[in-house]
């Protein structure tokens, strides 16, 4: 487990008020038009959404790394880093609710999803709980702010292992408030809206960012 490992389980912890404003309606409507809901349900799509994390972190991860073996792409992965640290410091200011201006990110993957989502609402009602795990996949691209801070960690993380593997920390740590959405407990939600509670994890990532970014500054001279 690395550093960035940890790093992303903890952006899911905190992030996840986010997560649950987003996919936790989605969460809460899989039984509908169900005889009899499954409990599994919620864990087969939350399952189908880490997996599709895992999938996309670990395409762009082993793209990036693939591409930092020629010799003239160090520099550019030295300056990809810089801007995954200026990505978990506007991560940082989000959680903190210090600056929003992450949410127009998301606006950037809505023309894709455009074409995404059709695929998901196809499914629903669920006929099935083992539905539920393809939902969740096509789900897990949902246009999010913090899915796409992470997946510029995947970048710069040098493996197609690492990539998924952060990508799966950063959706483990999402996990505990998205399934007590989809099993209707509120507790974890209040505790995600604390104000000291996000803002002691912000000023986390916002020191890991800013360490981040002066590495890759040094990176940055020493390859020029």
């Amino acid at each position: 487990m690395t550093p960035d490992w940890i790093g992303a389980f903890v952006v899911g912890l905190i992030g996840a008020g986010h997560c649950m404003g987003m996919c936790g309606g989605i969460a809460s409507i899989l039984s509908i038009g169900a005889q009899k809901p499954s409990p599994i349900t919620p864990v087969l799509y939350n399952f189908g959404r880490l997996l599709s994390y895992m999938v996309i972190g670990g395409l762009i991860g082993g793209a990036v790394s693939s591409l930092g073996q020629l010799s003239d792409f160090n520099a550019a992965l030295a300056w990809l880093r810089l801007i995954a640290a200026m990505f978990m410091i506007v991560l940082a200011l989000y959680i903190g609710k210090w600056w929003f201006g992450l949410l127009a990110f998301e606006k950037v993957g809505q023309r894709l999803w455009r074409y995404v989502s059709p695929i998901g609402q196809s499914l629903l009602p669920l006929k099935h709980p083992s539905h539920a795990l393809p939902f969740g996949f096509v789900w897990g691209w949902l246009p999010c702010g913090l899915v796409y801070s992470m997946l510029t960690w995947a970048a710069v993380s040098g493996s197609w292992v690492n990539g998924a593997g952060i990508m799966l920390a950063f959706g483990l740590g999402t996990l505990p408030a998205m399934l007590t959405v989809g099993f209707g407990v509120g507790f974890l939600k209040k505790l995600q809206q604390a104000d000291l509670f996000r803002q002691c994890g912000a000023i986390l990532i916002l020191l890991y960012g800013l360490f981040t970014a002066y590495q890759a500054i040094q990176l940055i001279i020493y390859t020029v």
